[in-house]
């Protein structure tokens, strides 16, 4: 149990996770603190704050280490196209198969699954059950930067003729401005900031992590306070938690199978396995403001990635220690 909570800590469920519940309970007791009138300017600052994410994210991008993942390009081709190929097409398959309605879960879902893999949790797990860490390395930052692209384009179809649709050019400039440009200024001052940024990489998580918490709380504030949520027992709650998971397990098992029917190496195969499965909250939280401007569907649309970025935490974590444990006894 020790090596367990050792493990899910280094991946990030700790007190981020409990921070995130108590936020999204606390938006429900005082959903008036989220409002758009409320002494908090909320929305200057997570505007602001997103950019400051993905700038220091830059900083963190290590040419040296990019360049030693990037020979492989079946790995990274398989990687890829599961992430905003794959993983959509399955999505929607569900969706049609038990009929989508109108019910802003089921874009919430498709979301989830047209976004980018998450960077910290792929590495961190890929580490511990001894895979292809430089690829994963590649493979996540490639995933971020590529996904503000691919995503909005996902989302402009699924949207089509919606009243939620919107203008794609327009989309590409807003995320250009708050994600791909303070990236790309990052990783320039790689050389410069590198070394404040590894020296003070605990202040600068816990900044991501109370802008991503203020962005939920202002999402669910206003979904709470025009009755999003009414009608929806603990019942419906637990079953969209069980469906994210069940989500995750066949994600992890498509890859992992996939990665053996292709012939890669064991630390391919469990590089596949986590970097295909796994999707990004922080972008998720980012991308959300701009493609769902309205706060109310937008709290709405963020309940299944929440939910399946804990679960993802949860069981991949768990993954990683057995194939770890594995790799011991071989």
């Amino acid at each position: 149990m020790g090596q367990l909570k050792n493990i899910l800590s280094r991946a990030g469920l700790n007190g981020f996770f409990l921070a995130l519940i108590g936020t999204i309970l606390l938006a429900n007791i005082f959903p008036e603190w989220g409002a758009e009138d409320s002494i908090i300017p909320f929305k200057v600052i997570t505007h602001y704050g997103v950019s400051l994410i993905f700038f220091f994210y830059g900083v963190k991008m290590d040419p040296v280490k990019l360049r030693s993942g990037l020979g492989n390009w079946k790995l990274h081709l398989l990687i890829q196209s599961t992430t905003f190929l794959v993983f959509p097409v399955i999505v929607l398959l569900v969706q049609a198969l038990f009929g989508a309605g109108d019910d802003p879960i089921w874009l919430g879902a498709f979301y989830l699954s047209a976004l980018p893999s998450t960077v910290s949790a792929s590495v961190v797990m890929v580490s511990i059950a001894g895979g292809n860490v430089p690829a994963a390395i590649f493979n996540a930052s490639i995933s971020s930067i590529v996904g503000i692209f691919i995503t909005p384009i996902w989302m402009e179809l699924f949207l089509e003729g919606s009243e939620l649709s919107f203008d794609l050019l327009s989309t590409f400039w807003q995320l250009s401005l708050q994600v791909l440009f303070p990236v790309v200024a990052g990783f320039l001052l790689h050389r410069v900031l590198g070394p404040f940024v590894n020296k003070y990489s605990t202040t600068l998580k816990y900044m991501d992590q109370s802008i991503i918490l203020m962005i939920v709380f202002s999402a669910f504030s206003a979904a709470v306070a025009r009755g999003m949520f009414e009608g929806r027992s603990w019942a419906f709650l637990i079953g969209l938690g069980a469906s994210m998971a069940l989500l995750f397990v066949m994600m992890a098992a498509l890859m992992f199978g996939m990665g053996k029917l292709l012939g890669f190496n064991r630390e391919d195969q469990i590089t596949v396995l986590f970097c295909g499965s796994k999707k990004s909250l922080i972008q998720g939280a980012a991308m959300g403001k701009v493609l769902f401007p309205d706060p109310v569907t937008f709290g709405v649309i963020l309940l299944p990635l929440m939910l399946y970025h804990a679960l993802q935490l949860v069981a991949g974590s768990i993954i990683a220690q057995q194939l770890a444990a594995r790799q011991k006894i071989e």
